[in-house]
């Protein structure tokens, strides 16, 4: 049974079922808990892997600890402008009304959603949160199986069983919608409009991140689980995930809610790694702390506090930015941290727009640790606040996210938006997409990488830059 909310014209939720949410450890000794694997839990990554689904597949994993879920409950999903503020009504209201039985008590357990957005708030593409049927996480050396169904569905036990994985055959490159020469034309066209502002007092506009596309053909179908192994092992620091067709390793996350905390790492400023990272720090850091590099963290950090503060008024971001050292390359990266204000209920929330299970009124979905968390803003909130930074979009926020719709003339679709986890407590982690592809058939994948882009910025370099940003999804595809 799949139930789907598809783009609702307003957030009223009168349509939504409740839902039955039961979680239960499955690495102990109850004997009431399912057991889901026919021989014991999995020893390895790759061991379980094989085990999982090749379809309605959704993850979001970091080394050996993440979430991922199987089937799909319920999908709901917005378009336009006003996705978040939809999305998040719904989400409180669904949560305010769900039935919840979790004794596991960690981040990711109970009622959840794996959520992606669209990057723009003209994007076609829509803006989903799925509901798994089925849901394993793993944190802090504990596994746990969540199940969501609705209260009358009749689902059978989970059951996984070894199926091999596929590495993906025959992959070629083709050009996009943006083509290399068409980047380089508009990185030259754009950091000439920058070097224009500069001069002018009345123009404001700082920088613009600018994005191309590729797209990736295969003989076969794509084996999500195979990329996903490939992308989780080449970085394991960084977060692997799929939601939607969406796949990817992104360095950054946006925003992280926990019990009424919220986290953010910013990440501007790239090196392009030749051969070995850790031998290359020392360049790394005389590029980074050049001009460019250095302006460009600087505009992320001020827009981050500028969307945070007004949510977080004790919010504290590292004095000085660190490297971040992946295979590919190497970022300016900065962390900040915060406690959530108790406030009014945020734009957005059930609260504010009028449906149940709004601010107050958690219903059954409310668990130990999360007193004051209908006055707070929910995760989806915090994200609709920093949506999009100055890494994806630019300074100012509004004129650089119309220089880059009209110079690139291309839907993102849910490139460089929001994607991660949410639960019913309010908590996530929504990181941004990046190092990214999206599935447009079995055998297709759309790969997306932007690049900073200032009035000294060079096209060949920023060109090759989002080359080594497509890196980490060419080898998990198979191309290098």
């Amino acid at each position: 049974m799949r139930f789907d909310l598809e783009d609702t014209s307003a957030p009223t939720t009168s349509g939504l079922p409740s839902l039955r949410v039961r979680s239960w450890f499955i690495d102990g000794v109850n004997p009431e808990a399912p057991r889901p694997f026919s021989s014991g839990l999995p020893t390895s990554p790759e061991d379980f892997l094989t085990k999982l689904p090749t379809d309605t597949l959704a993850c979001w994993v970091r080394g050996h600890s993440g979430l991922v879920g199987f089937g799909r409950t319920l999908r709901l999903s917005a378009t336009g402008a006003d996705r978040f503020t939809r999305l998040s009504a719904a989400w409180r209201a669904l949560a305010g009304t769900a039935e919840v039985d979790d004794p596991v008590q960690l981040p990711g357990s109970g009622l959840l959603g794996f959520s992606s957005l669209a990057f723009a708030d003209d994007s076609r593409t829509a803006s989903v949160i799925d509901v798994p049927t089925f849901l394993m996480g793993r944190r802090d050396g504990r596994v746990w199986l969540t199940q969501i169904t609705y209260p009358d569905q009749d689902v059978s036990p989970l059951r996984l069983s070894d199926a091999r994985l596929s590495p993906v055959r025959g992959a070629r490159l083709s050009a996009g919608r943006v083509t290399a020469g068409k980047y380089r034309r508009i990185v030259g066209e754009v950091s000439a409009r920058l070097r224009a502002a500069a001069d002018d007092p009345a123009d404001d506009l700082l920088k613009v991140v600018l994005a191309r596309d590729t797209v990736v053909q295969a003989d076969a179908d794509i084996d999500l689980r195979a990329v996903l192994g490939r992308l989780n092992r080449a970085f394991p620091s960084t977060w692997t995930y799929a939601v939607a067709g969406l796949v990817g390793a992104t360095p950054e996350l946006l925003i992280g809610v926990q019990d009424g905390v919220v986290s953010s790492r910013v990440l501007a400023g790239t090196y392009r790694v030749q051969h070995d990272p850790e031998s290359e720090l020392d360049a790394a850091r005389k590029q980074l702390g050049a001009h460019k590099d250095s302006q460009e963290h600087r505009y992320a950090i001020h827009s981050l506090e500028q969307s945070l503060t007004p949510l977080s008024s004790d919010l504290r971001v590292d004095s000085e930015p660190h490297l971040l050292a992946l295979s590919n390359v190497i970022h300016l990266a900065s962390d900040a941290r915060g406690t959530l204000d108790t406030r009014v209920p945020a734009a957005g929330s059930a609260a504010a727009g009028g449906v149940r299970g709004g601010a107050g009124d958690l219903g059954p979905g409310a668990g130990p640790g999360t007193g004051g968390a209908a006055d707070r803003p929910w995760a989806l909130e915090v994200a609709a606040a920093v949506h999009p930074t100055a890494a994806v979009g630019g300074v100012p926020t509004d004129q650089a996210t119309r220089v880059i719709r009209e110079s690139e003339a291309a839907d993102r679709g849910r490139f460089a938006g929001p994607i991660g986890w949410i639960d019913g407590y309010g908590n996530g982690q929504l990181g941004i997409a990046l190092r990214c592809g999206q599935l447009e058939a079995r055998d297709r994948i759309r790969l997306w990488a932007g690049a900073g882009i200032m009035p000294d910025s060079d096209p060949e370099s920023e060109l090759a830059e989002t080359w080594a940003k497509m890196k980490p999804m060419r080898q998990a595809l198979g191309l290098e």
